[in-house]
């Protein structure tokens, strides 16, 4: 059966600033409905990207399609007015001397009133805001502000939802509850989504998608779990999760490392390994290894070890209390079907 085409297809676009290649080449597709994570450290691209969608910036080469219409590149611009894109701002923006509900009905201009009204009365009653509609921004929590400004960017019904950071001014207890609500309602609606964060974890929850950004370039593309679980750059390995580098040394159908023998796979030319903190532990049949520290973290303890072969401290994470002091010689090993391997290039910059 034939795949029906992205709603968006976003082709080797680039843009600079001066010297600075805030996009470099970027292609990206994605589908009707899909909810689409944009994830890297600040200044990899990743709000230049969104920008470039909504029509806000525009481009020096590459071309964006929308919805079967192109609207950058090759000469052609579509003004943000036309190119039924609903971007919502990371602070916001809600405008303090109108209602919450006048805040929702202001980009709806295009409609007769009475249009306008009844749009404006739908949302509030999917997003169920009908205890704020009166209320003015600086009457409003900053949850009840996002859910506003949500509602805001929704009434006009666009093809494809921005959202730039929209859970980072919330706090941590409030940010997840928010978060699970506005994915709910997102996919409730079937709204096509790209949401940028700065956090691997909120990223990995939340996307259907996950596109990975440094540079101006996407390193990696994928699910969650393929992304996590099998990375294809030591960049994403040590992005989505702290990792110990271990070098290692083919020998036949096996790697040696300082952490003993595994299995090698099929890959051409040297090798590095990259082990998770929680795939070690400590064992009678490990290597040895100096503690250097131990640290609580709540649920987990974190240690800190000492081990020939290694240039950086061995680190290990763990639920279990073990009633070892630091200076102690105890035996490491890993777990021998979680390790990450990836030919060696880049190392994690992170």
């Amino acid at each position: 059966m034939q795949q029906a085409a992205p709603i968006l297809s976003v082709h080797a676009v680039s843009r600079r600033f001066g010297k600075v290649a805030a996009l470099d080449k970027v292609s990206l597709d994605i589908k009707q409905a899909e909810i689409v994570c944009l994830v890297g450290h600040s200044g990899c691209g990743k709000s230049t990207l969104l920008r470039v969608i909504a029509g806000i910036e525009d481009i020096d080469g590459g071309r964006v399609v929308l919805d079967g219409e192109q609207v950058c590149g090759d000469g052609v611009f579509v003004e943000p007015e036309h190119r039924s894109v609903g971007f919502m701002l990371q602070d916001y923006a809600l405008f303090p001397h109108m209602t919450a509900r006048q805040n929702i009905g202001f980009g709806l201009k295009k409609l007769s009133r009475g249009e306008a009204a009844a749009r404006v009365d739908d949302i509030i009653e999917r997003l169920g805001l009908a205890p704020l509609a009166n209320r003015y921004p600086h009457m409003l929590s900053g949850g009840e502000q996002q859910r506003i400004a949500l509602a805001r960017t929704l009434a006009p019904r666009p093809s494809i939802l921005l959202m730039d950071e929209p859970f980072s001014n919330l706090d941590r207890g409030l940010r997840d509850d928010i978060r699970a609500e506005t994915l709910s309602l997102l996919r409730g609606l079937g709204t096509t989504a790209i949401v940028v964060t700065h956090d691997p974890e909120e990223a990995l929850a939340i996307g259907d998608k996950v596109v990975l950004m440094h540079r101006g370039a996407v390193i990696e593309a994928g699910t969650g779990e393929a992304i996590y679980g099998a990375p294809h750059t030591a960049y994403a390995a040590g992005f989505f999760s702290q990792v110990n580098h271990i070098p290692a040394q083919r020998k036949g159908d096996w790697l040696e490392t300082p952490l003993g023998r595994i299995s090698a796979p099929a890959l051409p030319g040297p090798v590095d390994v990259f082990v998770r903190p929680r795939a070690l532990n400590m064992s009678a049949d490990g290597v040895p290894a100096r503690i250097l520290s131990r640290k609580l973290l709540g649920e987990i303890e974190e240690w800190n070890f000492e081990l020939e072969g290694l240039a950086r401290p061995l680190v290990m994470r763990t639920t279990a209390r073990l009633d070892v002091a630091p200076g102690a010689i105890v035996k490491i090993s890993m777990d021998p079907s979680d390790f990450i391997v990836i030919p060696t290039g880049k190392q994690p910059q992170v």
